[in-house]
């Protein structure tokens, strides 16, 4: 299957800014977020309903869709970055037009919630997008260097971003494969669960499949891996990849619980591909940004992650 490739990045080039799901909680995160863009010498503009609140949405489903179709369609943008995620983007798949997206290939870049959106661009427009720092979540304070290195990197060089070092502990058994290739999909935990059966989830046959989460307790983990494993989801696979889970613990100190890493111990010791754990993307500082769709490379034995091709051309 040939996937679609965005142009890179070049200084002076103009950034479109969206936001698909939630809303900033306060606007003064998005200007700072802006300036921060502005100052490494791109442009900026912001979707046409950027800043407007429905509840828990960014505006209505319309309105946020109009911003999506808007930046593909402009071809002075060559590049489109997320405000933050929250929910919402979910709403919208039935509503894209996947074939305007296809034609007008552009770096897409976000994670948590926004995996909807990318997850169903690899699946019905072929593009390749990035999880990485959005503009109000990761741009609009204190930046990250790690992140923001591998970021600029990633969207900027046609060069293969390299290898991830991972140590021993980060394995779950050395009783696997030793090494794999595939390409990678994948996202937020949930958000990827409940596109199963939508029609809206690229193919997982022979892939290595990155998932990272925030703020479930591990029963609610087991219940999502446990539909993963009865959709046959983890027999397809090549590898799997476990990125940040932060603050996945049970907080009410009279429920009984297992822990996180017991109930992955379950479902990740006894299969045969290789499965690690903390690889250093998700709801963190210090994130790799991962160009879902390109091949990646895990070898268990050596210890390392090689994203083997760039996400742009």
């Amino acid at each position: 299957m040939n996937y679609i490739k965005p142009k890179q990045l070049r200084r002076g080039e103009l950034v479109g800014i969206i936001s698909p799901a939630s809303s900033a909680n306060d606007e003064s995160l998005v200007e700072n977020g802006v300036k921060y863009i502005e100052s490494l010498g791109y442009r900026t503009i912001l979707g046409k309903n950027v800043g407007k609140v429905r509840g828990y949405l960014a505006g209505t489903d319309e309105e946020r869709v109009e911003d999506i179709h808007q930046m593909f369609s402009d071809k002075k943008v060559k590049a489109i970055f997320c405000l933050r995620g929250g929910y919402g983007a979910f709403r919208l798949l039935d509503k894209i037009d996947y074939m305007l997206i296809q034609k007008n290939p552009k770096i897409f870049v976000g994670f948590s919630e926004i995996t909807a959106l990318q997850m169903a661009f690899l699946k019905k427009s072929k593009l390749i997008s990035f999880a990485g720092p959005m503009l109000v979540s990761n741009f609009s304070s204190e930046i990250n260097r790690f992140a923001e290195e591998s970021f600029w990197k990633t969207i900027t060089s046609n060069s293969k971003p390299g290898r991830i070092q991972i140590s021993g502990k980060q394995l779950f058994s050395k009783n696997k494969i030793a090494e794999t290739i595939g390409r990678i999909v994948g996202g937020n935990l949930s958000v990827f669960t409940a596109l199963i059966g939508t029609g809206y989830l690229s193919e997982l046959k022979n892939r290595i499949l990155f998932l990272e989460e925030i703020d479930e307790p591990p029963y609610k983990i087991d219940r999502m891996l446990n539909q993963l494993k009865l959709n046959k989801t983890f027999s397809n696979l090549r590898g799997i990849i476990l990125g940040s889970f932060s603050d996945c613990v049970e907080n009410d100190k009279n429920k009984k619980t297992l822990s996180l890493e017991e109930v992955w111990k379950e479902y990740f010791e006894t299969i045969k591909i290789p499965v690690i754990h903390s690889f250093p993307h998700g709801h963190i500082k210090d994130m790799v940004t991962i160009p879902f769709g390109i091949k990646v490379k895990m070898n268990v034995k050596k210890g390392f992650v090689e994203f083997m091709e760039s996400g742009v051309r």
